[in-house]
């Protein structure tokens, strides 16, 4: 078995269900000037970090002295079907991307890439150059994986699979190994629109462009002011992220669970610590008066492992407050 094969099956092993290999050559000329015109058309909204290191971004090699390779992992994130007691109806609840439902995915994932650094090691010996990207660094990974032929890059602008849909958390390793790359797949979106159209805000516009500005996963998660009213009108119940535009997608219609993604009960004496990629039922919904009368102390104990709490509660209060403001009517 070759050392690429070793790779990839040890990623499969680790816990990943998709690995691909690229090499570290730059973005081709389309795939920047379509992020050029991104960034030129103000739809990057707050986010001034898409701005800086332009040329990493669209050229791994920049990153990693001598790099060769890239390896990329993709972890299937759609949630398992668990059986949990309905919320009262007249208790007011805000939705919570799917992706957050779990652990912090950035730690797990960077600890499943460090036990695969340590195999490479082992077989090559010294000499080896790397480096772990996990939305550390500026890097375009959807393009590169496309490349490396995980998926297609949608109208929604996400990485799908054509086996595992929308679904999937992207990740890096960049090395000075010379592997044999793999083929992008020629899979595409042909006629289908249907993100298009469940984008709430409009967020997605036909011409294939993404305003960053009216998505709801920016707006509640990277957007720091007061949103305008007529975007938090069409927030609706979206407490922290949005799927609608991955949950419309024909590709997630029969996607598979995620395979880690068994749900964590703190009472079990067998539960293991990052054995699996943990799974929280009721953070799918969250009451959003208790979120309300969060204190800072209560925030940072009930978020601890989450990615929600990268978000701080004053901005997660702010969420909470406009999804009471659009639910509470239909409440009456």
């Amino acid at each position: 078995m070759s050392l690429t094969q070793d790779i990839k099956q040890k990623a499969i092993e680790f816990g990943f269900d998709l690995v691909g290999i690229t090499d570290a050559s730059p973005l081709d000329r389309e795939h920047v000037q379509l992020f050029t015109d991104w960034l030129n058309s103000g739809y990057a909204g707050q986010m001034s970090y898409m701005h800086k290191n332009f040329e990493k971004r669209t050229n791994p090699a920049k990153l990693l002295e001598n790099a060769q390779s890239v390896i990329i992992v993709g972890l299937n994130y759609t949630p398992p079907k668990t059986q949990t007691i309905p919320p009262d109806p007249a208790t007011p609840m805000g939705r919570v991307a799917n992706y957050a439902q779990y652990e912090d995915y950035h730690l797990f994932i960077k600890k499943q890439l460090r036990k695969l650094i340590e195999l490479i090691s082992s077989i090559v010996g010294a000499g080896l150059k790397f480096k772990i990207c996990v939305d550390s660094a500026p890097l375009a990974e959807r393009a590169l994986a496309a490349r490396a032929g995980l998926g297609f890059i949608g109208k929604n602008h996400i990485l799908i699979n054509p086996k595992l849909g929308p679904h999937i958390l992207l990740s890096e390793i960049i090395t000075n190994l010379k592997l044999k790359t793999d083929t992008p797949i020629k899979n595409n979106c042909s006629n289908c629109n249907k993100c298009i159209q469940a984008c709430p805000t409009d967020a997605l516009a036909p011409d294939g462009q993404l305003d960053a500005n009216k998505c709801i996963s920016y707006l509640t998660i990277e957007y720091k002011g007061q949103i305008q009213l007529d975007l938090a009108e069409k927030i609706g119940d979206w407490l922290f992220g949005c799927d609608e535009c991955l949950l419309a997608c024909p590709y997630q219609e029969n996607a598979p669970v995620c395979k880690n993604g068994t749900p964590f009960c703190k009472e079990s004496a067998k539960w293991e610590p990052n054995k699996q990629f943990k799974f929280y039922p009721d953070r799918a919904k969250l009451n959003l008066q208790d979120v309300l009368n969060l204190s800072d102390e209560g925030f940072d104990t009930k978020f601890a492992d989450s990615p929600i709490k990268r978000l701080g509660l004053q901005r997660l209060k702010r969420n909470a407050k406009i999804c009471l403001d659009n639910i509470s009517p239909h409440l009456a």
